[in-house]
């Protein structure tokens, strides 16, 4: 199979990079309206480079739309023709195409819309630790992708990190949760961090030490199955320095602002959907 990627940045890069170990690097190739990029992206994986968008969708059998959902219309009108042409009869049963978009605020049904045929799309929703292949990737699938596409496809995805199907209208709250999480563990990382400093720590070793309990605390949820709240009883001794911790962390309305922080990312991505 060929797998091309329109757009260079990091999530395509990302998801490139979990594909070629699937695919095979020669069997990856970027398109960019920025020509300069997809060389990079390319040289990083030893994969190749297409000229144009058109010739990513004409020689790709899955197609990643790995743009902006500001610029995810034009793209898509810049490739209608090559599209259409791919799924006439001679060229579909023989190298039957699928578009992949993981544009915030883009349904499938506004894909194939904007289109004007229904081609074969899944719609994903990534994360940007797929860079190291511990991403979060969820999925869901138009009615022309067949089960078997659906199959290779999570196949291609998979080293990237976690795959997960969802049916498509919980699209917009994965987008504020796992989507756009990363950035909101970063924060507390940073300032646990920071208290660390505060409290004397060399700023490297406290950044260390953060991360690696914020890590490890994740691998506990996940791998015992036990609530986050009994993992949390159990660090709480009575009258001890984590239940202060914690008072503090309640007198600041820390619970709060991440239930508010994701309800403010699901927002803005169905803004984008209405748009």
């Amino acid at each position: 199979m060929t797998v091309s990627c329109i757009g260079s940045g990091n999530m395509g890069l990302a998801l490139m990079k979990g594909a070629a170990l699937t695919a095979g690097s020669k069997s990856i190739g970027f398109s960019d309206v920025d020509l300069s990029k997809a060389k990079a992206a390319a040289a990083a994986l030893e994969a190749q480079v297409f000229d144009s968008n058109d010739e990513a969708v004409q020689l790709g059998d899955f197609v990643f739309l790995a743009v902006k959902p500001q610029v995810l219309f034009d793209v898509l009108k810049e490739i209608e023709g090559s599209v259409r042409d791919r799924l006439s009869p001679e060229n579909f049963n023989a190298r039957p195409l699928c578009l992949i978009s993981m544009a915030a605020g883009w349904s499938i049904e506004k894909i194939q819309s904007c289109l004007g045929i229904k081609v074969p799309v899944a719609r994903i929703m990534p994360n940007t630790p797929a860079l190291i292949s511990r991403g979060v990737i969820v999925m869901a699938s138009s009615p022309e992708l067949t089960a078997e596409r659906v199959a290779e496809l999570e196949q291609i995805l998979s080293s990237a990190g976690l795959v997960d199907r969802m049916e498509e209208r919980y699209m917009d709250a994965i987008t504020g949760l796992s989507g756009s999480g990363p950035a909101f563990a970063y924060i507390f990382i940073e300032a646990l961090a920071d208290g660390g400093v505060r409290s004397g720590l060399p700023r490297d070793k406290a950044l260390q030490y953060a991360a690696q309990t914020v890590l490890g605390s994740a691998a506990m949820v996940l791998e015992t199955g036990k609530h986050p709240g009994e993992l949390k009883d159990m660090v709480c001794s009575p009258g001890g320095t984590t239940i202060a911790g914690l008072a503090a962390l309640e007198n600041g309305a820390f619970r709060a602002a991440a239930i508010n922080a994701v309800e403010a990312a699901w927002r803005r991505s169905l803004e984008l959907s209405s748009s």
